[in-house]
């Protein structure tokens, strides 16, 4: 007999580990944190490793079958092996935001089936806005102490809202990737943020013609195709995950074609 819960079930499982990693989060936030940088250059702090260490155990009490590749656990060289089923983690998405205290940083947790993001929660602790959604049951944000249902938009006739990455891009490519797009206007914002803007309707197009690793945007992708969005690639492929390197092509997140 399967134990594993439903997605459903799993999904509102999730909601209270993504807002404890959160406040792990908060608490290194407070503080006079230490910059260390990784085997990559990247930078990391003990808020990284202390939200892993709530999400990790989590997951494993819910679904002990399910391996879990985690950002931290993979800087380290401690990747499992994969199969049709898997989680994606980034336990602190945008750390360069979290080092500006910007407030522009998420968790983030996704879990992928067939190389298809089919479930995701991206919770952003300064904000205090949750995103999350899973296929087939659509997405939704909770703020304020309230929960409603967002979806993309179809282009408004006034053209595209594009949001582009705060701490990463190149201004020149941009323009080239834009030019002959009718755009409205353009914004910046960090982390996996950008994924769940487009989900809600509050953004059109987000490109990324950037590095990015699959756990930085697994589980704003859930949401985004949960709201009736997609990742592309540049060729117009849907974006898949389980790659053997981990590593994302340059893409472009999409609402409703019009």
């Amino acid at each position: 007999m399967n134990s594993t819960p439903s997605r459903g079930e799993l999904l509102e499982q999730l909601l209270p580990v993504a807002r404890a990693a959160g406040r792990a989060i908060l608490d290194v936030y407070a503080t006079d944190f230490e910059v260390r940088g990784k085997s990559d250059a990247s930078p990391v702090t003990a808020a990284d490793e202390h939200a892993e260490a709530v999400i990790l155990p989590e997951l494993v009490r819910l679904t002990p079958t399910i391996p879990v590749v985690s950002e931290e656990e993979a800087s380290t060289g401690r990747i499992p092996a994969v199969a049709d089923r898997f989680w994606l983690v980034d336990p602190l998405d945008g750390t360069k935001e979290f080092i500006n205290r910007n407030g522009e940083f998420t968790v983030n947790i996704a879990l992928i089936e067939n190389g298809r993001p089919v479930l995701g929660v991206v919770f952003a602790p300064v904000l205090a806005r949750l995103f999350a959604g899973a296929e087939g049951l659509g997405a939704f944000l909770e703020e304020k102490g309230q929960r409603r249902a967002i979806a993309c938009r179809v282009e408004p006739a006034a053209g595209l809202t594009v949001v582009a990455s705060r701490s990463h891009g190149d201004a020149d490519t941009l323009d080239k990737f834009l030019a002959g797009r009718k755009v409205a206007s353009r914004t910046s914002a960090g982390s996996s943020l950008k994924l769940c803007l487009v989900a809600a309707g509050e953004a059109d197009l987000y490109p990324r013609l950037g590095r990015t690793m699959e756990w930085d945007i697994a589980a704003g992708d859930a949401v985004l195709r949960a709201a009736g969005g997609m990742v592309r690639t540049l060729a117009g492929v849907p974006l898949t995950y389980g790659k053997p390197d981990f590593a994302n092509p340059h893409f472009a997140a999409w609402g409703l074609e019009s």
